[in-house]
């Protein structure tokens, strides 16, 4: 009888085209998605270009109120850097600092220190709880906006009641100052606060300084000028002090070299959520595409190979390897795995010599010699050249065929 065995089979590599079938629904989608986020920055920056900066005339540019404060005799000086920033505080000015969440933790910190106790007004445009709590201590930054933009000023603010109804809804705060004024409130928190400073803070001559935080920049955008209050507010708060100085900060200030910022501190903060978003998307397009592992499935192969060819193919591997050793203990194990039933022993306990000589000498009747000579033929050490292997062989054989005989 001839036993026949087949080759385990093998996929063949996809090709370009394939692969490029599979990935081109990811690929567009990417496209797509990167197309997207280019026109979102382009029209964003065409609508913003300039926003806050005193000599913008678009409309998110406050240019407007530049002008209407020079027709007042209050001038207008635009910084970038900190250092021009903290030099500018003094008590006939007003630094208005309009984007306080652009400054790192140790800027925050060093522009409080200049303007603490200096004279004059600082005002803050919208800043978050972070940055608030290091500008303006005991000021904290609730985490849910103003329902409304345009509020009321429900406080006995002078510049607040003179203005009335102002957009200043965004940003609500609770202070634990209690001389503050806590004006344009919504839900009982203001989007205004007023904090003076402290006695021993405040100048020795001229309006004692103080800290204005405004919880939204509405007020001050060209476009929103001309609407309800907004116009006497800002220039109310803005005009108290013969000079106005515009703080710009910008993540390109390098003016400050103790101040270590590492490369996400320079990323503004939107980026860095799109990249996560980006990762999230890539992880769910590669689960969504990902190769699912299943059961094996049998092929048919085209051609069978003879059990002996097979044989004789591992047999020249060996030769040629010179695996002696591993011949040797491929031939023992076949043959004490054969003769186990034949002498009554389980299979499981053919490659146990206690096992396995002791029934093989009963069955033999001793014919074949003393056990010593069994385990050195079954489990005995490899042979040292070819001819040994060979003579293994031939005698592996011979034993077989004894106890097969009946």
């Amino acid at each position: 009888m001839t036993t026949e065995a087949t080759l385990p089979t093998t996929s063949a590599s996809p090709t370009a085209r394939q692969v490029w079938t599979r990935a081109r629904g990811i690929a567009l989608a990417l496209v797509v998605l990167l197309a997207g986020a280019v026109a979102i920055a382009v029209v964003r920056s065409d609508a913003r270009h300039g926003e806050l900066d005193p000599r913008s005339a678009d409309p998110y540019g406050s240019r407007a109120v530049a002008e209407l404060l020079a027709d007042r005799g209050v001038s207008t000086r635009v910084v970038t850097t900190l250092d021009d920033a903290r030099a500018a505080a003094g008590p006939d000015t007003t630094l208005l600092v309009a984007v306080p969440d652009l400054l790192t933790e140790r800027q925050q910190t060093r522009l409080h220190s200049a303007t603490e106790g200096s004279g004059g007004r600082t005002l803050l445009v919208a800043p978050g709880g972070p940055a608030v709590e290091r500008l303006a201590p005991g000021v904290t930054a609730d985490p849910a906006l103003s329902v409304d933009s345009t509020l009321a000023p429900a406080c006995d603010l002078p510049a607040a009641r003179r203005a009335g109804t102002a957009d200043t809804g965004g940003i609500r705060y609770s202070t634990t100052h209690i001389e503050a004024d806590t004006c344009y409130p919504s839900r009982r928190l203001a989007t205004l606060l007023r904090i003076p400073d402290a006695p021993e803070e405040a100048a020795p001559e001229g309006t004692p300084g103080d800290t204005v935080v405004l919880g939204a920049p509405d007020i001050l955008f060209n476009n929103h000028l001309d609407e309800h209050g907004n116009a006497s507010l800002a220039l109310q708060l803005l005009g108290s002090r013969d000079h106005l100085v515009w703080y710009l900060p910008s993540v390109s200030d390098t003016t400050a070299p103790d101040d270590e910022r590492s490369f996400f501190d320079l990323l503004p903060s939107g980026w860095l959520w799109g990249t996560l978003q980006l990762f999230i998307a890539a992880a769910l397009a590669a689960l969504w595409r990902a190769r699912r592992l299943g059961p094996l499935v049998p092929e048919k192969l085209p051609v069978a190979i003879r059990a002996s060819e097979t044989a004789e193919g591992r047999a020249r591997l060996y030769r040629k390897a010179n695996a002696r050793d591993r011949a040797a203990t491929a031939l023992r194990s076949a043959t004490r795995t054969r003769l186990a039933p034949l002498v009554g022993t389980p299979v499981a306990q053919a490659h146990t010599p206690e096992a396995l000589l002791p029934a093989l000498s009963a069955h033999l009747h001793d014919a074949h010699g003393d056990g010593q000579s069994l385990h050195t033929l079954l489990f005995g050490p490899p042979p040292g050249d070819d001819a040994a292997l060979i003579a293994l062989a031939d005698q592996l054989d011979a034993l077989e065929r004894q106890v097969r005989r009946p």
